[in-house]
């Protein structure tokens, strides 16, 4: 269950939920205070969780952490996740009942791939995502830089069903509705969705739209290659492959904060 408030100067880390949106019985968002100290680049993520249940030998009680990007951009002043939930999941059946006034454990050590110190300059960017691997991708679609360094951002998010789809929808209003980044938004924002098992506008995996020249053809795009394009993956395992492999085909060079290229996956992170 949610930790109790009245022992939150136990939690080491720990910062109050501000609010909390449940979409499904399998997604939900929430918002959580930011330390004052916290400092990351859009698309980062971070350790966050609850203390776990006592251990029955010892009595010790340990936190349950795990990596979630951070789905705000470097300058919001609170700090958005989104999360599934999993039944018996160790974490999330607990993560799931949390509320507003409620604590949370966040270490403050963002790391990531999905950053743009990662990629070269050129004339598209491509954000690939499936399920909650959105999140990142709302951290940088209201991130000025992007808008700044590419003359069109594109948005894919595959999801089974209809409601899984509902946070990339809020977002992208959010986001052509921004006070910082909407006007540039409106103009170069591309929003591509899709389900897999669900009826809906647009059906089918994003891999296979890909590799069948639809994706292209509906978005006006006749020349992808390793000049004008750059990429995001984040996903399933799956899906992080997959694209990989497609991207390749195309000439592009996965890059790193080390040494940035044309695309990168996000390693440390499945949706």
């Amino acid at each position: 269950m949610p930790q109790d408030t009245s022992q939150s100067q136990l939690l080491p880390d720990a910062q109050t939920v501000t609010e909390v949106q449940h979409y499904s019985d399998s997604l939900f968002r929430f918002r959580v205070t930011r330390p004052a100290s916290l400092r990351f680049r859009s698309g980062e993520f971070v350790m966050i969780g609850l203390m776990g249940d006592p251990n029955p030998e010892t009595g010790k009680i340990k936190p349950l952490l795990r990596a979630y990007s951070i789905a705000s951009p470097s300058w919001d002043e609170t700090l958005q996740f989104y999360s599934i939930k999993v039944e018996n999941g160790p974490l999330t059946s607990k993560l799931q009942h949390i509320k507003p006034n409620d604590q949370v454990i966040l270490r403050p050590k963002p790391v990531g791939t999905l950053v743009h110190d990662a990629l070269t300059t050129a004339k598209r960017i491509w954000f690939f995502s499936t399920g909650t691997g959105i999140a990142p991708f709302a951290s940088l679609l209201r991130e000025p830089e992007t808008y700044e360094r590419f003359e069109k951002v594109v948005l894919t998010h595959t999801c089974r069903d209809l409601a899984d789809l509902k946070f990339g929808e809020e977002l992208i209003h959010a986001t052509k509705n921004d006070i910082l980044v909407g006007e540039q938004a409106q103009e170069k924002l591309h929003y591509y969705p899709t389900t897999t098992r669900e009826k809906s506008n647009k059906m089918g995996r994003v891999t296979t739209l890909l590799e069948d020249g639809t994706l292209f053809k509906e978005l006006g795009v006749t020349n992808f290659n390793s000049i004008n394009d750059r990429a995001m993956v984040c996903g399933s395992m799956g899906l992080n492959t997959d694209i990989k492999r497609i991207l390749e085909k195309y000439g592009l060079k996965e890059g790193a904060n080390s040494d940035p290229g044309d695309y990168v996956v996000e390693k440390a992170f499945v949706g």
